[in-house]
């Protein structure tokens, strides 16, 4: 530590816990579970004091986590609880995000291979989408490096799969219009080819089916963007859509933004429902009702999954489905039809 020595004693009632259990995670004796050193060293993080020197050694997992993108809230989400979880288990996360146009998966890959990873965690990548090349995922079998994939699961793919459960979310969302009266409704989504996209829309036309009796619902594809959602909106809207549902929240705030933009209102006119219940969507103005994805317990199973196929080197890595069931969070952008 670098400041007076009262600061063990700050640090102490920061965490809640005693001077001797400070004391004794910075010199690294005696006896700390894993939460009170972590209450610890989120004090001295907090507090702006230095950490003591790593316990890590060259045994320390290194586990690679490889997302699309750190712009999407989302993704930043799944990121920053990732390497929460893989620090919690004893591990080192290096986290790699893909750049358009530049840095791609198989880049990071490559470079991680290299640095002779312990582990890796893909974030809905390469391995989502219907029309990639998937060798590199059996290459990381081959070389019998353990990994997990996130919101895209593939059968091909040698590796256990931790997803959201979207066609249960969809049917949530779709109840939920149908009940305030809704009967066009339009679903706005990313491209079916990749997997999470294409779970929506063929849940969406089931679900529109059953419970509304359309068999040809309204669906428009698109980017997993703001503007590119916010383009599309216009020809739901000409359409008769009165109430739409977004496969992301990104998505949904475009589509918000276009219907103000056309002089019509959330939810009076025109009802929204987004996917992902993102960082701040519960603070804008109407909240943003929104699937919400259970990114916590996603994670804790993919991390532990992860660190117990390192505890059993040579057991043979096969595919498995793990689907974890989203909660619709209703807020103040729908509104029974008019």
């Amino acid at each position: 530590m670098t400041k007076n020595r009262t600061s063990m004693a700050d640090i102490a009632s920061h965490a809640g816990v005693s001077t001797a259990t400070v004391s004794r995670v910075f010199n690294g004796v005696g006896q700390v579970s894993a939460d009170t050193r972590r209450r610890v060293l989120t004090a001295i993080d907090e507090l702006g004091y230095d950490r003591p020197t790593p316990e890590h050694t060259s045994d320390t997992p290194t586990i690679g986590i490889i997302v699309p993108e750190l712009t999407n809230p989302i993704f930043a989400t799944f990121t920053h609880h990732l390497q929460e979880e893989v620090s919690r288990a004893g591990g080192i996360s290096l986290i790699c995000s893909q750049t358009p146009g530049a840095t791609s998966e198989v880049d990071h890959l490559i470079s991680l291979i290299e640095r002779r990873i312990s582990g890796l965690i893909f974030v809905s990548g390469r391995h989502a989408d219907l029309l990639a090349d998937l060798s590199p995922y059996k290459d990381i079998a081959q070389r019998a490096i353990p990994f997990a994939t996130i919101n895209g699961a593939r059968s091909e793919v040698p590796a256990p799969d931790f997803s959201t459960g979207d066609a249960l979310g969809i049917r949530a969302a779709i109840t939920h219009l149908h009940e305030l009266g809704h009967s066009r409704i339009a679903l706005l989504t990313g491209r079916t080819h990749i997997v999470p996209a294409l779970r929506k829309a063929e849940a969406f036309t089931q679900v529109m089916s059953e419970l509304v009796g359309d068999p040809s619902p309204i669906i428009e594809e698109t980017f997993y963007t703001y503007e590119a959602a916010a383009a599309r909106t216009h020809a739901l809207i000409e359409r008769g859509a009165t109430a739409i549902i977004a496969g992301s929240d990104l998505q949904a705030l475009g589509a918000v933004r276009t219907i103000s933009s056309m002089g019509l209102s959330v939810p009076d006119d025109i009802s929204v429902i987004g996917f992902d219940d993102s960082f701040l969507i519960s603070h804008l103005d109407p909240a943003l009702t929104t699937i919400h994805q259970p990114v916590q317990a996603i994670v804790t199973s993919a991390v532990r999954g992860l660190f117990e196929a390192l505890a059993t080197p040579g057991v043979p890595p096969v595919h498995a489905d793990y689907v974890f069931s989203p909660d619709l969070i209703v807020r103040g952008s729908t509104a029974r039809a008019r």
